[in-house]
């Protein structure tokens, strides 16, 4: 195995998040010379800033929250592949890579090149991918992106559709210098028990 590999955003008060959305701030809210001894700090966040999974009640109000997750699906074999700038990811785009036994599937499409600023569009997933992803065994889909639909979508189409499968959503990877292949993951979501989300600390590793 080779090192540990960091694929999240850093976590820092100018990080770009959805538009209208809470802003990062992380502060020291209790000082030494106020404590006598320690810093302490305070985060204010939304639960998807930057590198984030979805639980599905993100998107449907019945649906499971973040303590609800098999975390056992955060880590764990992943394949990593290459879908250069893509309008959409669809079966299409997909083609000629062999799937089959793949539970953990992380898509770098590059698309998203500037992480400083929320995009303005992105390249979403096709719905019917979903279907398709599950007919191999993925379980895990993992994303360079910050949504798995257009950004303007009130429906969720893809996000829904992944559900359906039940497929994980792993979104805002950094993958901008992680070549295709094989890689362990790690990307554990906090034990957020009313969570509809949660922020994760992304990191692979090359696997012999």
């Amino acid at each position: 195995m080779g090192d540990w590999i960091d694929i999240s955003q850093v976590l820092k008060n100018d990080i770009p998040v959805w538009p209208g959305d809470t802003p990062f701030q992380y502060k020291v809210s209790w000082g030494m010379e106020e404590s006598g001894s320690v810093n302490v700090g305070q985060v204010t966040m939304s639960t998807h800033t930057g590198t984030h999974i979805d639980a599905p009640f993100h998107f449907e109000s019945g649906g499971k929250r973040v303590i609800d997750l098999d975390f056992n699906l955060y880590i764990g074999s992943a394949l990593v592949i290459h879908v250069k700038r893509p309008a959409s990811i669809g079966v299409k785009e997909l083609e000629g890579i062999d799937l089959q036994g793949v539970k953990r599937l992380l898509i770098r499409t590059d698309a998203w090149q500037d992480k400083s600023l929320f995009p303005e569009s992105i390249p979403p997933v096709e719905p019917e991918l979903a279907a398709y992803l599950a007919g191999k065994g993925v379980q895990l889909l993992g994303l360079d992106l910050p949504s798995v639909d257009p950004l303007e979508s009130k429906e969720l189409n893809a996000h829904h559709e992944l559900n359906n499968q039940e497929i994980h959503i792993l979104e805002g990877l950094v993958l901008d210098k992680i070549e295709p292949g094989e890689y362990e993951l790690a990307a554990l979501p906090l034990p957020l028990e009313q969570g509809d989300g949660s922020p994760v600390r992304a990191i692979i590793r090359k696997r012999e």
